[in-house]
């Protein structure tokens, strides 16, 4: 057989607006004093592995989250707008508590993880999916039997965990997506598996997503 493609994934540092409780989505925040310490800490965890390439989302949040790990690995970042987090519509800039109390038919529909529900705007959960199953099943076919460094998002994560596990989009996440943590996927064409997930010995603090 011959060797896997590795993917290991990690989600951009943490932010002001994450602290606070507020969606992001595809507004471009920067990282917080908390952020860059944490894309440091990640860089440092990862300096001993040997990647063959790194990819990454467009967005700034995940720019600066790689940036101590291209200095690192003296690899260029292969920037990628497909990576990049769900667009919530009508629900970014504001908390997920303000969400629910000015659309709660709509917030409950999002947490419902309805496929087609787009946010009054935004993008499906189906469309968001399938955007990025594309991306990351592209990458992998471009890089058989290579280590891959990939900086992403949350929502993009979520969508990884089930294509290797097999859970389904709508089922309720039981699994961690803290910032700056370790995840590592091993395919074998289209067969994928999680190796290791929401690693974090390297962080003094991380904030998982709301469990929705």
């Amino acid at each position: 057989m011959s060797a896997p493609t590795l993917l290991l994934v990690a989600r951009h540092g943490e932010t002001a607006w994450n602290a606070e409780g507020r969606i992001q989505g595809q507004i471009d925040v920067p990282l917080s004093e908390t952020g860059h310490g944490q894309a440091i800490a990640l860089a440092r965890a990862i300096a001993q592995r040997r990647f063959d390439a790194i990819y990454a989302s467009d967005l700034e949040r995940v720019r600066q989250t790689a940036a101590p790990a291209l200095r690192q690995f003296g690899l260029p970042v292969t920037l990628d707008p497909a990576l990049r987090e769900r667009h919530y519509g009508s629900f970014q800039e504001i908390t997920y508590k303000e969400a629910k109390a000015r659309f709660p038919e709509a917030y409950a529909r999002f947490a419902a993880r309805e496929p087609e529900f787009d946010f009054l705007g935004g993008e499906s959960l189906a469309g968001f999916a399938a955007r990025v199953t594309r991306c990351v099943e592209g990458i992998v076919a471009r890089h058989p039997g290579e280590s891959l460094l990939v900086y992403t998002h949350g929502g993009v994560l979520d969508v990884l965990y089930r294509r290797a596990t097999g859970k389904s989009l709508q089922e309720k996440r039981d699994f961690d997506l803290p910032n700056a943590a370790i995840n590592l996927i091993e395919c074998h064409g289209a067969d994928w598996r999680v190796r290791a997930w929401a690693e974090r010995a390297h962080l003094e603090s991380t904030l998982d997503e709301p469990p929705l």
